[in-house]
């Protein structure tokens, strides 16, 4: 357990203002944080600047761009096409508020099950923005202010899009991954800068639903944390789609053009040319939300981009203090977000748990189609020097695959030779962010081949996939 100095620290100052535990912030790992700290008895005031709860994964990233998608899946017919071979396409009918609909309603059910949450456990809502008075002491600025002290603060303030240097932010027509959710119409055109995870949802979700889609990314790989068959494939779906690359290159200037044969918003490129399109998406990263905390005033400084470096126990450099989430960076992942919390509450309250965040971490990707990995790669499994041996199944080949009209998604599986235990899954297809599951649970019990051969699936199933992937690894192996 890691040391904590409270720091001449008054125990016997007011009970209403003393807490076990201040909470900044209340996504996804301030809210799971702060119910750990309450489960174990103590004491939790969460501090929210913001109109809603649930911070970026429930208002404005992960839920709202997972919802946004399958509303496009539902309004483009895309499914349907795949089956039936007819053209289902509603994008011409569809209003913006056919768009958001769904997505505004996932929001607020996910703001109500979080402020539910927060009542069953006891803990204190406090309204305001926060800032450090002392390492212990946090002052609450809102309709009304306040002081906080307490024993342990965990930090759990996200993050927010980064926006490059020299664009014209604010502009109409111009969004990031937070204020797209304002978009006013379904675009014609339209240009995202970034080929990350984020760009890449977007552009798939609007080229879904008929719009001119072209990204611009920087690297000449796309997703290059990805197996490279991964990556491949799917840069190979999302141009059957309809997206063009521009990579790698970059937007050197943006300019309103409202002269040209073409209106709009004209983008020049770092390597030749210029597009124009009616909306920019600028998807080029993300920073952590530390402004406005006085972090000097209790010991602390934030890292580039505004994010904080924390210990294996999610410790700041202030023992009193921890953080969590995307405000502390890689992996930036809402199921990883929460799991840190909870373990740096278990810390920093020294409770009898002893474990620590799972080493193997599952990263969906809810592109069309969407694709889903952990582990190794093969190619990281061959730059760390271990011998592997991958295998391959196609949901073409598979009987629920067929049915479902899954034409081009598959599994890869990637075993260490000597002893086929499995060391990394990727899949790219129709409920792959699901199936991963079988595979990282395989994993983390150092299981491989001979589970998946022992093992009898539903049929037909898109699992079933996993025993003929190690069919052909045992194959590959033995040839």
């Amino acid at each position: 357990m890691p040391p904590h100095s409270r720091g001449g620290y008054d125990r016997a100052m007011d009970e209403t203002t003393r807490y076990d535990l201040i909470v900044i912030g209340s996504g996804p790992a301030g809210e799971k944080g702060a119910a750990q700290a309450a489960l174990l008895g103590k004491r939790v005031a969460l501090i929210e600047k913001g109109k809603h709860l649930g911070g970026a994964a429930a208002n404005t990233g992960t839920l709202p761009s997972k919802t946004l998608r399958e509303t496009a899946l539902f309004l483009s017919g895309y499914q349907q096409r795949e089956l039936y071979g007819l053209d289902a396409c509603l994008r011409d009918k569809a209003t913006v508020q056919d768009f958001l609909r769904r997505e505004r309603r996932v929001a607020e059910t996910e703001r109500q099950r979080i402020a539910g949450s927060m009542g069953s456990h006891g803990i204190e809502l406090v309204r305001g923005a926060a800032s450090f008075v002392d390492a212990h002491t946090i002052k609450v600025s809102g309709d009304s202010e306040r002081t906080l002290r307490g024993d342990i603060v965990l930090i759990a303030t996200g993050s927010r899009p980064w926006h490059p240097p020299g664009f014209p932010v604010g502009q109409p027509d111009i969004y990031d991954s937070d204020t797209i959710l304002n978009l006013e119409r379904i675009p014609q055109r339209l240009i995202v800068t970034g080929g990350g995870v984020i760009g890449c949802e977007y552009a798939c979700l609007f080229a879904t639903l008929g719009v001119k889609v072209t990204v611009i990314e920087a690297r000449d790989e796309l997703l290059a944390f990805l197996d490279k068959d991964l990556s491949r494939a799917l840069k190979e779906r999302m141009v059957a789609l309809g997206i063009i690359f521009r990579m790698p290159d970059e937007i050197e200037h943006v300019e309103r053009d409202d002269e040209g044969e073409e209106v709009g918003w004209r983008c020049a490129l770092r390597y030749g040319g210029s597009i124009v399109a009616d909306t920019i998406l600028i998807a080029a990263g993300r920073s952590g939300n530390t402004e406005g905390l006085n972090l000097a005033a209790a010991g602390l400084e934030a890292a580039k981009r505004g994010l904080l470096t924390v210990n294996e126990c999610f410790q700041t450099a202030v023992s009193s203090i921890y953080a969590a989430g995307d405000v502390v960076g890689f992996p930036s992942l809402a199921s990883a977000s929460m799991e840190q919390a909870r373990l740096a509450m278990c810390y920093a309250f020294e409770s009898n748990f002893t474990g620590h965040l799972a080493p193997i971490l599952p990263y969906g990707i809810y592109t069309i189609p969407e694709a889903s990995s952990a582990g190794e790669t093969e190619q990281s499994a061959k730059e760390k020097g271990i011998d592997a041996v991958c295998g391959r199944a196609s949901f073409a080949a598979n009987a629920r695959g067929q049915i479902i009209g899954e034409q081009f998604g598959f599994i890869k599986l990637v075993f260490r030779r000597e002893d086929m235990r499995l060391i990394g899954v990727h899949i790219i297809g129709e409920s792959a962010s699901e199936l991963v599951h079988i595979g990282l649970t395989a994993m983390l019990a150092e299981q491989g081949a001979e589970l998946f051969l022992r093992t009898c699936y539903n049929y037909p199933t898109l699992s079933e996939a996993y025993k003929y992937a190690t069919y052909d690894a045992l194959k590959r192996r033995n040839s």
